[in-house]
Formats: structure tokens, C-alpha cells, sequence
């Protein structure tokens, strides 16, 4: 987003800022790219939590927002950045410098990353400083694209209150209430600020709002299903399923005829499950901050800050899953709706058309501690000791079939109360399940017999954060151009991450979710650090930076040198040029862990498409996954003059070896598309037939690299209306190549990427507008662009591009009323002209990791301050 040249936030005192442990001042003065979002840019966008912004963001690419079950399975009440588009693990987030605890759950692909909607309540947030380029000489592991830290409004004194309620105008009444509120008191030596906020969105369900064509959300595993039949199989010569002759389209399933015997149609009925999903989960978020900072004397500070957030989050699934363990589900010749007079195996899904919406239920509880010292050494030097924990608990409550209680039910031995002693099927308690169509007429299924069938996985994650810094800072010398500044320091971090199955997970016992044994490690890393401010002349400035960070066993450890240029030709303009490696170690699921996901395949052999469940089992003794390393390149150049104009402007490069991956299901199926191993069919022996399952796995890939530029450009100039501010920024991908294990050499750039590791990434994004500003009004609008992209799933197609308009009024109440002053009313608009998204032929209809399904929002905030 633009940045308002004229907002407090851009004339910053003296401190350090992020991306060094050494005192400066702004972009301007910075030899790294440095973008500052303060509280007031938040407003102004009419934000109503972090993913707001990150979707305004022209440098991120990629990043987890908009969760559903196709792409981003376990995110659910979460958010997250993706600078670059190189992995949300990948961007190190910080709240006032400090590390926060990565959530309890992980992306599809098993990267761990920090929930930056947990943080602090928005209106807590003094600014945003994003580092554009590589910090891990600085910060260590995981700032390898950048850096966003989230500095926090200690100095408020006061009260100040808002509320904001936003809804859509079209295809729905999704809606987002947001109530904050925040006080400050202090004296000489004692400074108090407190924050809470409650947000409580409701749904935007795809019944309401589809962007999907029903090809996009079918299955061929329904129910009603087909069959598995001995006669028909000895007849024909090929294990083939037939429809199910009770019923298929009657009941709203759709027959996938292949060829039709005259005795039996040999196929499948379909299922579309189009209607069942979420475009907007609902949720229910309740955050908590306080910060005390106490003078000590002799210019010693101590700081203690705590933070609580909790959310439960709902979206919808099928009303099961498709069932994949044919082994165990077998419909005996005795069943009462037995058509064919002999045992058949059942192919399709317990509950289908028809069936209520599954709930898929999140909650996330995170906790954080901090405390920290701070003061002067003598006149030249200065420390800074903190200590930081921090706690989150995610727990994931998914619904499915339970695979010994459906084969128990097919067989007449289904209930709680049936009495399997007695050997009588149906009788003494026990219940028949019917996988029939007939079970939608004369032979229903009992609420009791479905309830038996059905269980709950629970999986409940947590992650634990323990980290202790230690900076000194002060000057060792002087050149003629001025003092040589240093920091030197250390950071020792202890990092706890697990998961905690129930017990039918823990016995494999789901007929899709995968079961896993519960795991979690504990790892340390110790940080050595020291970086330096030579001023080569009155012009130039020389900044060094090393670090090393060593975990010990299989990782290891790394040194990573930092090396940083900025030159003053003139009062007005500075030019910058840095230069970085960086480390990344593999996450404690890529090493151990095991993950089921729901996705979209196209399948190279029927030509066709599949919902296949996609899975990751990791061998004893975990992956042998090395760390990715990186090399990161920046040049930029920025001007600000008298005449208000202000430009700036970016080269940047990156290239990652080793990248750890989580490999493409597209990408196996495209390498393997009839190995039983890696791609697991309905037919004979897995290798024909209907994809089921595709099995991936964590590896590192070969290489990753990226380079663009970024432009940011701002006039500011006043008249006796008031001041105006015509601004624009963007960011144009020049490369980003791939080198994929099964996909080979990839061109990224302008590609939709769903056919390998990488992510989304449109070649342009802009955002360009203007501001009118006076003592009571304030009126602005942006004009936000995505270029399309190449679509790799569909041969041929594209995603289109996609420009939409949003605009808003703030009314400051201080022209009305003496004490009004900080006290003002906003109206404003969100994609006026109702766009949306670029349809794509995919599970969902859009692609959610680069669009918005929302389409038209408006919204209006009352703000009061005392």
C-alpha cells in the first residue's frame, strides 16, 4: 500500500529501527529497503485485521488468508505474509522486536509460520516496518525474504475507542464487526497502556456465493456410489465399478458413464460438493495487551508487556469425505438392500447428497511474555536484555468416517448398543447401514447408525517459544566522517513444537483423514551477532553484520554476513546496495511429522479431474531434510526534495539452494501417474481407475530464484482546499524461477504455479490513488491491479487480470463539538464496482491465494478518543 508522506508516523525520532540493532532514521537514511505502515495507513485502507493488509501488499505473493479445504487445509482463523512469494515461513515476524511463537498448525506443505492475526489488537499498533530484503545476519534463521515487525503504541495516554461493522452489498450477508479500545496513563517514571478488541465475523458460505461450475467440485466418489461386482468383473475381464442400480441421478448424483452393458452402467456416481464450503469462515477472535514501562534512574528502563489472543474459528466441509479403504468395504450378500445378490465392494462416500454441511471447527489459544532492561552503559554505550515466552495451542476438530464401524455397519453389526456376541446381523441392537439409494426411500439410514459411523479427529497442536537477547551498542572510534558505531550481542532461543492425535488417529483408523503416532520435538539455537557503521565520508556509510547460529546435531549451524552501501550524493537523494546469505531450517512436521490434504488433481491418464486426498507419512527415524540456504541482492535509490515529491525505487534478487518443499501433488501425478507408490488408484492393484490418494513427501528441492523492483512514488502539495496526495507503488517480478523434483525447470513469473512447489505470482501489482486532506475531511481512493497469470492446471488458459476501486470518507468530529477533536466517523467502500475474482477452472472457482472472493464491501467506524 502507499504511505501517506504527510502522516507522524514518517517523521520518526531517533531509534532503532528494524533491520539493524543500530540508530537511524528512516527509508531515506536506511541502506536496507524499508516500507513503515503507521496506525493511520491501517485506517485508511479500512483494515479490520492483518490479512486486510497483506492483501493490499504489492510485495507479498502467496500468503494463506482466505483458508478453505483445497489449498490451505489447516489455517484456518489465521494470516500470515509471503514477501516475495518465497514461503510464509520465509518472512520473520517480530512484535517490537522481538520473536513470536509460530502457531501450533502448519500450511498444507508443513511450513510452521507465526500468526500475525494473534499478535496484538490492531488498534495497539502504532506502525508496521517491513524489510524488504534479507535480515538473517541480523535476525537469524527465517529472515531470508524480510522482516515485519509490529511495534506497539506504548507512549498513549488517554482513552480511545472504535467500532466498525463491514458487510458485503451482493451474494451473501457475510459481515465483520470489530470493537477496540485502548488507555494509557503515566507519570515521570511509570507509563501504563492497555489494549483489548473483539472480532466476531460471520460466514460466507459457497452456497451463498459460488464462483465454482460444478466440474470444479465433483467427485467421482458419492453417494449413492458404484460398486465393486464379482460377476461383472469375471464377465468383462477388468476390475470395474458399476453405478449403483438403486439410484444415481434420481437422488442428484451425477452417473459418469463409461459404458453401459445393458445388466449394468460400468462408472461412477458422481458428487458435487460445490455447495458445502466456505469462502469466508466464521469467526470469533477476543485479543488482550498490556505493556508497563518503569524508569529506574540513570537512564535504566525496565519494560514487561503480556498478550493474550483466542479464536475459534467454523467453515464447512462435505458431509464426509470420500471413503478410501476398499479393503473394509466390503456389502456382504445378506445386506437387506443388496441388489446384486452377492458381496460388492463399496466405492463412494457414507453420507452425500443430500447430507447437512460438516463442520470443520478450529481453536487457537496464544499467550506471550515479555520483559526486557534497557539502559546506558556511560555516554558511548548502551544494553539491551530481554527475555521472551510465548505459548499457542491450535486444535483441529475435523469430521469423517470411521473405517471398523463403517465395515462393522455394511456387515448389520452397526451401533453403540448392538450386541456383536449374539452373531445375528440386525437384531439384539444392531443396526444395518445402508450405502444404497435406497437409503433415501424405503431403507433410511438411522440417525443413531450415522452417529456410529462418524467420528471427530482431534488434533491438538502447541508450540512453545522461549528466547533470551542480550545487544550492546555503542561507538568504538570515530573516521573523520564521524563515529564508528557497533552491536554486538546474542540470542539464545529454545523452540518446542508437537501435535497430539486422538486415539482412532493415533490406530489409523479414518477412512481419509490420515492417522499419525502424536510427535514433538525440542530444539535450541544459540546466535552470536556483531554489526557495524563505518562512515566512509560525509557521504558514504559502510554496514557489516555476521551472525552465526548453530542448533547442533543433523542441522548444524551457519554464518551469514551481511554487507550494506549508502551514498549521499546530495541532501536529496541516497543510493543503497546490500548484499546477504541466509539459513533455513526445516520445520519439526517436515522432519516427523504427517499431513492429510484435500485437492484438485487433473489426471494425465482419463484426461479428466479427481479430489484426491493428498498425504505425507514420515519413515522412522524422520526425513533427512538439509537447511536452505540463501543469497539475497538489493539495490535502490531514493529521493525526497523540497517540492514534496518523493520517489523510491528498488532492484532485488534473491536465489535459495536447497529449497525445503513439500512436493507438488500435481507434480507427482504428472511424474507417476499409474505407480501405486506415489499415485494410488480405485482400480486393480491402485494402478487403475480413479485417483484416490497421492502420496508426497517433505525433500529439498534444487533451487529457487526470484528478482523484481519495487517503485513508490508520492506528491504532496497543499492549496486552500487542503493537502493533496497523489501516490503510486508497484512491484514487477522479472523472474522467479523454479527448479521442481518432479515439474524440472519452471518459469514462474506471470504463472499461476499450481503445477509445482511455488506460489501465485502475478509479473505486475499496483496500487495508485489519491488523498484530499483539511482540518475535518479526509477523502482518499486507491486503485488496486493483479495482472493475470498463466494458468498451469488448465493447458491453454489464464487467470485474468483483476483492478478494483476502493474509496473512503472521514469525518472529524472536532468541527461539530468543542473536545471532538480525535473523535470522527468513516464511511467507506471496498471493491466499488463489485469485481470478482478471475474465474479459474479449480476446485472453488478462484484462486485464493492471490484474490479476494468477497466482491463489493462497504463499511462503517466510530472513533472516539478522551
Amino acid at each position: 500500500m502507499a504511505q501517506d508522506g504527510s502522516d507522524e508516523e514518517f517523521t520518526i525520532e531517533e531509534v532503532v529501527v528494524t533491520g539493524t540493532y543500530l540508530k537511524g532514521k528512516s527509508q531515506f537514511t536506511s541502506p536496507s529497503p524499508l516500507a513503515v505502515i503507521g496506525a493511520d495507513n491501517l485506517n485508511q485502507i479500512g483494515a479490520s485485521n492483518v490479512a486486510d493488509l497483506v492483501q493490499t501488499l504489492t510485495i507479498n505473493n502467496g500468503a494463506q488468508n482466505n483458508p478453505d479445504a483445497f489449498t490451505q487445509n489447516g489455517t484456518t482463523g489465521t494470516s500470515n505474509f509471503n514477501l516475495r512469494g518465497l514461503g510464509v515461513a520465509s518472512t520473520l515476524v517480530l512484535l517490537n522486536g522481538r520473536r513470536q511463537v509460530v502457531a501450533g498448525t502448519v500450511t498444507n506443505d508443513g511450513i510452521a509460520f507465526v500468526d500475525t492475526s494473534s499478535l496484538v489488537p490492531q488498534i495497539a499498533v502504532r506502525r508496521i516496518e517491513i524489510v524488504k530484503d534479507g535480515a538473517a545476519a541480523i535476525y537469524g534463521t527465517d529472515a531470508v525474504a524480510g522482516v515485519v515487525n509490529f511495534i506497539t503504541d506504548d507512549d498513549f495516554e488517554g482513552v480511545e475507542a472504535s467500532v466498525k461493522y463491514q458487510t458485503l452489498t451482493d451474494q451473501g450477508s457475510q459481515s465483520d464487526a470489530l470493537y477496540q479500545a485502548k488507555f494509557g496513563w503515566g507519570n515521570d517514571t511509570t507509563h501504563v497502556m492497555g489494549a483489548f478488541s473483539y472480532y466476531d465475523r460471520t460466514p460466507l458460505t459457497t452456497e451463498e456465493r459460488r464462483l465454482s461450475q460444478t466440474a470444479d467440485d465433483s467427485s467421482v466418489l458419492g453417494n449413492p456410489g458404484a460398486y465393486y461386482v464379482p460377476s461383472i468383473i469375471a464377465a468383462v475381464g477388468s476390475v470395474v465399478p458399476v453405478i449403483d442400480p438403486t439410484g444415481c441421478e434420481e437422488v442428484g448424483g451425477q452417473a459418469n458413464v463409461a459404458v453401459d452393458i445393458g445388466v449394468a452402467r460400468i462408472g461412477t456416481c458422481g458428487f458435487d460438493f460445490g455447495d458445502y464450503f466456505n469462502l469466508v469462515p466464521e469467526e470469533e477472535r477476543k485479543q488482550a495487551y498490556a505493556v508497563v514501562t518503569q524508569q529506574l534512574g540513570d537512564n535504566h528502563q525496565l519494560r514487561v508487556e503480556g498478550g493474550w489472543a483466542d479464536t475459534e474459528a467454523r467453515r464447512g466441509n462435505s458431509p464426509t469425505f470420500p471413503y478410501l479403504q476398499l479393503s473394509q468395504a466390503g456389502v456382504p450378500a445378506y445386506h437387506p438392500g443388496n441388489p446384486f445378490g452377492q458381496g460388492v465392494t463399496f466405492l463412494g462416500r457414507a453420507i452425500g447428497n443430500g447430507g447437512e454441511v460438516s463442520p470443520n471447527l478450529t481453536t487457537s489459544e496464544t499467550y506471550r511474555f515479555n520483559i526486557e532492561l534497557t539502559g546506558d552503559i556511560n555516554d558511548t554505550w548502551s544494553y539491551d536484555v530481554g527475555f521472551t515466552i510465548a505459548d499457542n495451542s491450535y486444535v483441529l476438530n475435523t469430521e469423517d468416517t470411521l473405517t471398523a464401524n463403517f465395515q462393522r455397519a455394511l456387515a448389520g453389526f452397526g451401533g453403540n448398543n448392538c450386541d456383536i456376541g449374539a452373531g445375528v446381523p440386525g437384531a439384539n441392537g444392531c443396526l444395518f447401514y445402508n450405502p444404497f439409494a435406497t437409503s433415501y426411500s424405503t431403507l433410511p439410514n438411522s440417525p443413531e447408525v450415522l452417529d456410529y459411523i462418524i467420528g471427530t479427529q482431534v488434533i491438538d497442536g502447541s508450540s512453545n517459544t522461549k528466547v533470551v537477547d542480550a545487544v550492546l551498542s555503542g561507538s568504538i572510534g570515530s573516521t573523520p566522517a564521524g563515529d564508528i558505531g557497533i552491536a554486538v550481542g546474542m540470542q539464545y532461543r529454545s523452540e518446542f513444537w508437537g501435535r497430539d492425535y486422538d486415539d482412532v488417529s493415533n490406530a489409523d483408523g479414518f477412512a481419509f483423514l490420515i492417522g499419525n503416532q502424536d510427535f514433538s520435538e525440542d530444539r535450541s539455537a544459540v546466535g552470536l551477532f556483531a554489526e557495524t557503521l563505518i562512515p566512509i565520508t560525509d557521504q558514504i556509510d559502510l554496514s557489516l553484520a555476521l551472525r552465526n547460529e548453530s542448533y547442533g546435531g543433523d542441522i548444524g549451524s551457519t554464518t551469514d554476513p551481511k554487507i550494506s552501501l549508502l551514498y549521499r550524493p546530495m541532501d536529496s537523494l541516497s543510493l543503497r546496495g546490500s548484499y546477504s546469505t541466509s539459513f533455513r531450517a526445516p520445520s519439526v512436521l517436515q522432519v516427523a511429522g504427517g499431513t492429510t490434504a484435500l485437492e484438485q488433481v487433473s489426471d494425465p491418464v482419463t484426461g479428466g479431474t479427481a479430489f484426491a486426498a493428498v498425504r505425507s507419512v514420515a519413515p522412522d527415524g524422520g526425513r533427512d531434510i538439509r537447511p536452505e540456504t540463501g543469497k539475497a541482492w538489493n539495490f535502490g535509490a531514493s529521493y525526497s526534495g523540497n517540492s514534496g515529491f518523493e520517489f523510491d525505487i528498488d532492484y532485488w534478487n534473491y536465489k535459495f539452494e536447497d529449497v525445503i518443499i513439500a512436493e507438488n501433488s500435481q507434480a507427482v501425478v504428472n511424474a507417476f501417474p499409474t505407480d501405486p507408490s506415489r499415485v494410488f488408484r480405485s482400480g486393480e492393484n491402485g494402478t487403475s481407475g480413479t485417483i484416490l490418494l497421492v502420496f508426497v513427501d517433505f525433500l529439498n528441492a534444487s533451487s529457487v530464484e526470484t528478482q523484481g523492483f519495487d517503485v513508490n512514488a508520492r506528491y504532496t502539495f497543499d492549496t486552500d482546499y487542503g493537502t493533496f496526495q497523489p501516490f503510486f507503488e508497484a512491484t514487477h517480478v522479472l523472474k522467479y524461477d523454479l527448479e521442481d523434483p518432479q515439474a524440472g525447470a519452471v518459469d514462474g513469473a506471470g504463472n499461476r504455479n499450481f503445477s509445482n512447489f511455488g506460489s501465485p505470482t502475478p509479473s505486475w501489482r499496483f496500487n495508485t490513488g489519491m488523498s484530499w486532506t483539511n482540518e475535518d475531511h479526509d477523502f482518499r481512493f486507491y486503485i488496486r491491479h493483479i495482472s493475470g497469470m498463466d494458468d498451469d492446471q488448465n493447458a491453454g488458459s489464464r487467470v485474468g487480470a483483476m483492478t478494483t476501486v476502493d474509496a473512503q470518507y472521514t469525518f472529524n468530529l472536532g468541527g461539530l463539538f468543542d473536545g471532538g477533536d480525535g473523535s470522527s466517523i468513516q464511511l467507506g467502500v471496498i471493491n466499488a464496482f463489485d469485481k470478482a475474482p478471475p474465474y479459474v477452472s479449480t476446485n472453488g472457482g478462484y484462486e485464493s491465494r492471490t484474490h479476494d472472493p468477497r466482491g463489493r464491501m462497504v463499511y462503517a467506524k466510530l472513533s472516539a478518543s478522551f
